[in-house]
């Protein structure tokens, strides 16, 4: 018997997380039990040391405010469920056993443990303690436990209106550590870190990178776009704008992938170029070779693409050659992934980002790529680097002074006169707030664009190339430390 709880999720084929053994070893037809007990796609199975599977926290899973939150914040509750029921378990108490005290140790132990070689700040543990919350608030609402760990009591808002706060809520988290890049930062690191050049901007004969052109092109298309990693990683071929004659084009992002709701995003003609540079490029080669090897032929849970409506509406035929159909909106991630379409050449992924191998590459990769390109600028001794999440803020603040900067010209105001018209420019926040596909407009002042507010943004970041924007960013750099600049 072990000491940790297991963590699978349905689809996986029951490979844990923690433990040493597969689960369910031997099961032959596990995809079909899991269809036969009605287990959502992607749903967390939790298994304890002494090999048992609480029905109740399946219920949980499946069927609670759990199941509706976003994939990446299931993905981030699910495995500190895993972790504070093994401390449990090590305390010899099952989950629905934790008291305040407990939960109190359990905080000590993650944030100042002596003996504890990954102490935590005070955002992980916040994140930590929202997600024990969301559990034993369920819990104590079915009447599954009598009183929650997670203790609570009341203060008095800003408003004047009284909210109930967590007992252990952190202190220590900084609600704007947030940084932009200036577009020539965002330029060297593109260039230097995934294009393979040298800071002095020739060519480095030792660059042997192969992905370049998919690389540059999707830190392009999150730069210009803000959208989040899941987002842009899981583009299909057919949600790609087609390129013309315009300054921006409009797209449409899938409910399933987005946060909390699809929204529309808007993609520069430069970045929508260098997009389908790649895909004309690079994925094709990917592709062909694929299609030699007969990589495609037989993909497990393959869906083979009918027909896309007009109305968005995906029909596809499974591998055995039954029939399916599901909206854009309702394909997440994993679904994308097995989509296929059959072209003239043979069949080829729905995705418009691949491997070098040509299969679907999995959005989280552009992590890893994105810390590979900072790790090179690091090595040639530039100061520069950058996250899928910096270049969403750096759209926000860059879009905010071009709306500014529109509306200026299209009602002939003067600076002067803007405070005049601050239910106007109440529209350009509320645009912005759409873009990034904030539920909240307080979320985009706050966090994204609080330590700007006031500036005159109507000229800070139209134009890349006019030196006095340059140079009014190099002092905000200097000035608020949340800007990376180049010289």
């Amino acid at each position: 018997m072990l000491e940790e709880w297991w963590l699978s999720w349905v689809g996986d084929g029951g490979t844990p997380v923690g433990g040493g053994a597969t689960v369910l070893e031997g099961w032959t037809d596990l995809a079909g039990r899991e269809r036969g007990l009605r287990f959502r796609a992607r749903q967390p199975i939790l298994v304890s040391p002494d090999g048992r599977v609480d029905a109740r926290l399946v219920e949980f899973f499946r069927r609670s405010r759990f199941s509706s939150r976003s994939e990446g914040t299931q993905e981030t509750y699910a495995p500190i469920y895993r972790v504070f029921f093994t401390f449990l378990w090590l305390r010899g108490l099952h989950w629905d056993e934790a008291t305040s005290d407990d939960l109190a140790d359990w905080e000590d132990w993650r944030r100042r443990g002596d003996a504890n070689p990954k102490r935590i700040r005070g955002g992980t543990w916040g994140k930590e303690l929202a997600a024990l919350k969301l559990l034993y608030d369920w819990a104590k609402g079915r009447r599954y436990i009598a009183e929650s760990p997670v203790e609570t009591h009341s203060v008095r808002g800003r408003d004047g209106a009284m909210v109930e706060v967590n007992d252990l809520a952190p202190t220590d988290v900084r609600s704007a550590d947030v940084k932009w890049l200036t577009p020539r930062a965002y330029r060297l690191w593109r260039n230097v870190g995934l294009g393979g050049m040298l800071p002095n901007g020739l060519e480095d004969d030792s660059w042997r990178g192969r992905l370049d052109g998919r690389d540059m092109a999707g830190a392009d298309l999150m730069y210009s776009t803000g959208l989040r990693r899941r987002e842009a990683g899981t583009l299909l071929n057919v949600e790609l704008p087609a390129i013309g004659a315009r300054n921006y084009y409009p797209g449409k992002v899938g409910q399933e992938v987005a946060k909390r709701a699809g929204h529309y995003f808007y993609v520069s003609h430069s970045a929508l170029q260098s997009v389908h540079g790649y895909r004309n490029g690079l994925r094709s080669l990917a592709v062909r070779r694929a299609q030699q090897r007969g990589r495609y032929e037989h993909v497990p849970g393959q869906r083979v693409v009918r027909k896309v409506t007009r109305r968005g509406k995906v029909l596809w035929t499974e591998s055995d050659g039954r029939a399916g159909e599901a909206s854009l909106d309702t394909l997440g991630a994993e679904d994308r992934a097995l989509l296929y379409v059959r072209t003239e050449d043979g069949l080829e992924p729905a995705m418009l980002w691949l491997t070098e191998s040509g299969m679907p590459l999995q959005y989280k990769d552009w992590t890893k790529i994105f810390e590979r390109a900072s790790d090179r600028c690091e090595r040639l001794g530039l100061e520069v680097y950058a996250t899928p999440h910096m270049l969403r803020h750096s759209m926000a603040l860059r879009m905010l002074g071009t709306l500014h900067n529109a509306l200026d010209k299209r009602l002939g105001l003067t600076p002067q006169e803007r405070r005049h018209y601050e239910d106007v420019y109440g529209q350009v926040w509320e645009m912005v707030k759409d873009l990034l596909g904030h539920k909240n407009e307080d979320v985009t002042r706050d966090t994204y664009l609080e330590p700007f507010r006031g500036l005159q943004l109507e000229s800070l970041l139209n134009d890349d190339d006019n030196p006095v924007n340059e140079e009014k960013l190099a002092e905000l750099a200097a000035r608020t430390g949340l800007i990376l600049d180049a010289a």
